[in-house]
């Protein structure tokens, strides 16, 4: 009855410790405002499309800088109160753009986003190896990125009835939204502050040059090219999966059916997510991998052979459940290549998340040189092969 009583008490204690954590994740989610607020802030100060064609890339910058330096300052504050300043610059950063209506306040509050995702990226998921079992942390990670999918899936509503005050505004149209997430993330803050964590202290404190020198380890390498692929190949198909239907069917951006190319990637990428979160826990981490790279390969086969909505439509979904997991897995297969070193890996891993700008550039120069949506699909074909590639290199986790 003792040893019942005691277990039941650390499941607690542990359910306790991951409700913040995830409450963290759907945080996390905040930072796709951007994308979707690109339009309106275009909108209201008449910007050029190739000017407002840069807001999104503020964030992909920030993770470029910011990432392995938070490795580095993890190792000396520790993860949790590094958690804990990502969500008090992201409460900032949807502060300020309601303080006023100037491009300059957006712009700050954008870079703050940005910065405050990167932070938040690179301390929280390993924070949660610190609650999780390594044989476990791919599924909780793939939660962590459901619930993180959840806010991504909901923003665009948000932004779009504060757009039509449809929901308080506060007097700031389709920006008074964001005060609603700065509660969000002000609770974020409360809750994970008063919840005790147990971190493990690192070995040593290393410092850029040495954090740096990580990615000559080579499995830490291909771990790294795999995040900066994945996170390419959901770029990629999320900017161009409306262009595929509108070239191969000759059909307006304002079409229904090219319009429902987004949301049906999301919905696949959601609903990957929370499957996911499950199967890990009942199938090995490379047969899963395995699985969901064949997904990925079969979409571009029917990119490349097949031009009816049906047919577009169903490699959209194999992208989007396929490529919904792919960063758990790598993600937890580089902390666990490198224990003592966490942090330091966390950073390079999220260094690697600038591969969504690095594709999507390279993507529309391929479809202007190739005359055609074949270029770019070419280029995302190049990041799955990598995929199928790490596959084999997967290592058991125990």
């Amino acid at each position: 009855m003792e040893n019942t009583a005691i277990m039941n008490n650390s499941r607690k204690s542990s359910l306790l410790q991951i409700v913040p954590v995830m409450l963290c994740f759907f945080a996390m989610g905040f930072v796709d405002l951007i994308g979707t607020a690109k339009d309106y802030v275009q909108n209201d100060f008449n910007m050029s499309e190739s000017l407002a064609g840069w807001l999104p890339s503020i964030v992909f910058f920030w993770f470029f800088v910011i990432s392995v330096p938070t490795g580095i300052l993890m190792n000396k504050i520790g993860r949790k109160k590094t958690v804990l300043i990502s969500l008090i610059v992201t409460t900032l950063a949807l502060i300020i753009p309601i303080c006023g209506d100037s491009l300059a306040l957006i712009i700050i509050g954008f870079c703050l986003l940005g910065i405050g995702n990167a932070i938040m990226q690179t301390s929280l998921n390993p924070l949660v190896s610190n609650l999780i079992s390594n044989d476990k942390l791919a599924s909780t990670l793939t939660f962590g990125q459901f619930i993180k999918a959840i806010a991504s899936a909901i923003t665009p509503l948000m932004v779009a009835w504060g757009a039509t005050e449809a929901i308080p505004t506060f007097g700031h149209g389709w920006k008074g939204f964001m005060a609603i997430y700065a509660i969000i993330s002000f609770l974020s803050i409360a809750v994970l502050a008063a919840t005790p964590i147990k971190e493990e202290k690192p070995d040593k404190a290393s410092g850029l040059v040495e954090s740096i020198k990580l990615l000559g380890t080579p499995f830490v390498f291909l771990c790294f090219i795999g995040i900066f692929c994945h996170v390419g190949i959901d770029v990629g198909t999320n900017t161009y999966g409306k262009k595929i239907l509108m070239d191969l069917q000759n059909l307006a951006p304002t079409n229904e059916a090219v319009v429902f190319t987004t949301i049906l990637y999301f919905i696949f990428r959601l609903t990957g997510t929370f499957i996911g979160a499950f199967l890990l826990r009942l199938m090995s981490q490379k047969l899963f991998f395995f699985i969901s790279v064949l997904m990925m390969i079969g979409a571009m086969v029917i990119f490349f052979s097949c031009s009816s909505v049906g047919a577009i439509y169903t490699g959209i979904a194999l992208v989007g459940f396929g490529n919904s997991n792919i960063f758990a897995i790598v993600f937890s297969q580089a902390l666990e290549a490198k224990p003592k070193e966490r942090n330091e890996v966390s950073g390079l891993m999220i260094m690697g998340l600038v591969g969504g700008a690095a594709f999507s550039g390279v993507m529309g120069y391929a479809y202007d040189l190739f005359g055609g949506i074949g270029g770019a699909i070419a280029i995302i074909s190049v990041g799955v092969l990598y995929l199928l590639f790490f596959t084999s290199k997967i290592r058991k986790v125990v």
